[in-house]
């Protein structure tokens, strides 16, 4: 199983869902990088539960305690550990999921690859889970931010067929965290709440799109061959439940040009080598040509839904599941701090590889 992910900055992930704790192991950090619980908890209090009516009612304060590798303020390069303890846990609302199989859910295929689940809030397999990767995240953020300036921000472009027409070099964390949904569009954002809401009392669930531009990125992160840049980039955003689809650039829209309408042409500006257009999404060969990186990654409607749906039991019979629980009718909101932190973790992991290969980036 699968746990970790990066190669010179690598994390482990660990916990369940209705376990006693969550969190994550830190090797390859730098020493001497200042940090602190408060740091790491600002983008964990955007990721958590019961932040607002249009998310799951669970209530934690996904309060983070390190664990090691910090000494007096600063990292000593040794292994982070960052624990999240579980409180806000309902055991009971999952006994009725314990004997079916949720539709579209990964209930069937971790049973029949492992021949055991944890059926309380999906144990292993919860989004949950991610509350270790956004702590790892604000950690790599802080050095890509203090080393580059870099700047990453998501937000939710679209939800169903409502969808944001902001120009996404534009958006602000501010404006982006101006409101419950995340998107910074206020006609949009006002359409997607309501959306959400009537959603939700009908017992269904929706899915969408979550846009993400990172600025301030330097050129030549990202390795030709199996780890350029934007495929790393893509496993790793796709490692996020109920991920769907990632484009990246001009995606899908791109195989509706000429080459000579698609390419980016060179032009000097600032005494610097940059493209005129950005169709390539700031990666080119599978490296960081120091444009803006801009991609979308698709999220599909919540699995878990009030509404009665037809599946089979553990015991393989016909049967009808309505779930009980408390679950997001929509993930978009959340996630947008952990499409961020998926994104600082792979940036991260490539610096220290460059780094590693080729020197320090000046």
């Amino acid at each position: 199983m699968s746990d970790s992910l990066g190669k010179l900055f690598k994390i482990t992930n660990f916990g369940e869902s209705h376990g006693k704790a969550i969190g994550v192991v830190i090797e390859g950090c730098p020493p001497l990088l200042e940090i602190s619980e408060k740091d790491i908890q600002i983008d964990l209090n955007r990721r958590a539960p019961g932040q607002s009516e249009i998310t799951t009612e669970r209530k934690e304060e996904d309060k983070v305690e390190i664990l090691s590798g910090v000494f007096n303020g600063k990292t000593t390069g040794a292994p982070i550990a960052l624990v999240i303890f579980n409180k806000d846990y309902k055991k009971e609302d999952y006994k009725n999921l314990a004997k079916a199989f949720r539709p579209s859910h990964s209930d069937f295929t971790w049973k029949s690859k492992y021949g055991i689940r944890d059926p309380f809030g999906g144990g292993r397999t919860s989004a949950r889970l991610t509350a270790g990767n956004v702590a790892a995240g604000a950690i790599a953020k802080k050095i890509l931010k203090e080393k580059f300036k870099t700047e990453i921000t998501a937000y939710v472009k679209k939800i169903k067929g409502i969808e944001s027409n902001v120009n996404p070099e534009t958006i602000s964390k501010k404006t982006v965290e101006s409101n419950i949904v995340r998107c910074p569009d206020k006609k949009a954002a006002k359409e997607m709440i309501d959306l959400i809401k009537k959603t939700k009392e009908q017992g269904d669930s929706l899915g969408g799109v979550i846009e993400c531009i990172t600025k301030n990125v330097p050129v030549g992160l990202g390795e030709p061959i199996f780890d350029k840049l934007d495929a790393d980039l893509a496993k790793a955003v796709l490692s996020i439940n109920a991920t769907k689809g990632f484009e990246i650039g001009s995606g899908f829209k791109g195989t509706k040009m000429y080459g000579s309408q698609h390419n980016d042409p060179f032009i000097i500006k600032g005494g610097k080598v940059k493209t005129k257009t950005n169709n390539s999404g700031g990666i080119q060969g599978g490296i960081s040509d120091g444009m803006p990186i801009i991609f979308k990654v698709a999220f599909k409607p919540t699995s878990t839904i009030g509404k009665a749906q037809k599946t089979v039991s553990t015991s393989l019979k016909q049967v009808e599941l309505k779930a009980k629980g408390r679950h997001d009718p929509c993930v978009l909101p959340r996630a947008v701090p952990i499409v961020e932190a998926m994104t600082a973790l792979v940036l991260c992991d490539h610096y220290l590889r460059h780094r590693a290969q080729c020197g320090d980036i000046k």
